[in-house]
């Protein structure tokens, strides 16, 4: 039997005041794989992540669970040894894979006598569909890695039983038609989406997201390409994004469940909270910002702190930045307190004085820019970063 509750006397308020975060049911199932889970506002490269053996899925992993993703939605990292398979599964959550390292196979199906089966590589993007069979099987001498995002924690912090989620005999046959022999072969027409008018295609895989063309969107930089991937219908958001050599982001601020991967490149990523202003370094908070440095299978918390952060992302080296950002089901477009139909803004890419919430070159702290230039210059690189972006517009003065 429970500690009886006691009322409070006088005009004290009831309760402790203060008290830890609860473990989420979530939570408690990463505790009880036996891998690793791992917390932080980012990671060099999950590759080198620390691995256990999982005896669930087979192979090593790792929980990764970035701070400002609580809650919002999962990510795994696994290694299959060389010439070693997972073992089968099937879930009612929504998985993405994304091949790091590695060559191999993945088997899905409904009934084995209709089983898909489709070959992946490093690069490789790709949809497990909503409670389908499937397994991941490594083909080569080399170990394989990949990293997995989920809408797990969404499914058990809402219904808290396991064996339904993992145990489900109903067959999602709109989100996977297993006869149908052509549902892993990549889709390459662009289309507006629906929301937003960005560029989007309706593919269930793409064989290599490194390498894939993206067409112009010119919304985080000059010269900026990106597309949004949808897949086998699900609710889980992405996209693939390219910044061209010596140029940069401009920071700009949205509320948790970003986290960014680098594809080509290597970078760091600044993020801060919005609070600070635009200038925290001026403002001598400087101290406050985060900075995460990254490289190939690296990844980063764009807002970590669960309210809006802006955030800003830096290409180093000389080569192409491309970069793909996954939100699990949060679509930006979602926004708290906005009525179906009621009219809404891309604010992100709409500059402050549009009454976005992206900060113009001309407006950024003066750290910023000496920050990137040393930094290109001790790797080598060059800045494309014309003078006249940081010029003050006349209607502005």
């Amino acid at each position: 039997m429970g500690t009886e509750w006691v009322e409070p006397t006088d005009e004290k308020r009831a309760g402790h005041g203060t008290f830890g975060r609860p473990k989420t049911d979530y939570d408690l199932f990463m505790e009880s794989e036996g891998v690793p889970v791992y917390r932080d506002f980012g990671v060099q490269r999950c590759q080198d992540l620390p691995m256990r053996p999982w005896d669930r899925l087979g192979g090593n992993g790792t929980y990764v669970q970035l701070y400002g993703t609580e809650g919002t939605w999962g990510m795994y990292v696994v290694e299959i040894p060389p010439r070693k398979e997972l073992n089968i599964e099937r879930h009612i959550y929504e998985k993405n894979i994304m091949i790091l390292e590695g060559r191999g196979v993945c088997e899905v199906w409904h009934d084995e006598k209709h089983k898909q089966v489709f070959e992946w590589q490093a690069g490789s993007l790709f949809s497990i569909p909503v409670n389908a069979y499937h397994r991941m099987i490594n083909l080569s001498g080399q170990r394989v890695i990949f990293v997995a995002g989920t809408t797990a924690p969404n499914l058990m912090n809402l219904v808290g039983d396991t064996d339904f989620i993992f145990n489900c005999d109903y067959r999602f046959g709109n989100r996977f038609d297993d006869s149908l022999s052509d549902f892993f072969e990549e889709k390459t027409q662009i289309e507006p989406d629906p929301i937003r008018g960005l560029a989007m295609r309706r593919t269930n895989i793409m064989a290599d997201i490194v390498k894939a063309d993206l067409p112009l969107d010119n919304r985080r930089s000059p010269g900026y390409r990106r597309i949004e991937p949808h897949m086998t219908k699900n609710k889980f958001y992405l996209w693939i994004g390219q910044h061209e050599i010596g140029r940069y982001s401009k920071a700009h601020a949205h509320t948790s469940a970003a986290i960014l991967f680098c594809l080509t490149g290597k970078g760091y990523t600044l993020t801060w909270p919005e609070q600070l202003g635009v200038n925290p370094w001026r403002d001598g908070k400087g101290d406050e910002v985060v900075r995460v440095d990254y490289e190939y299978g690296g990844c980063v918390s764009a807002a970590p702190g669960g309210a809006r952060w802006y955030h800003q992302h830096f290409n180093v080296s000389d080569e192409p930045f491309r970069l793909t950002a996954w939100f699990g089901p949060n679509h930006p477009s979602m926004l708290p307190g906005a009525a179906p139909g009621q009219k809404t803004t891309d604010y992100t890419a709409m500059d402050i004085q549009e009454g976005g919430t992206s900060i113009p070159y001309w407006m950024e702290d003066d750290y910023i820019r000496a920050e990137f230039q040393k930094q290109l210059q001790a790797n080598g690189a060059v800045s494309r970063m014309e003078p006249h972006r940081y010029e003050k517009p006349a209607a502005q003065s």
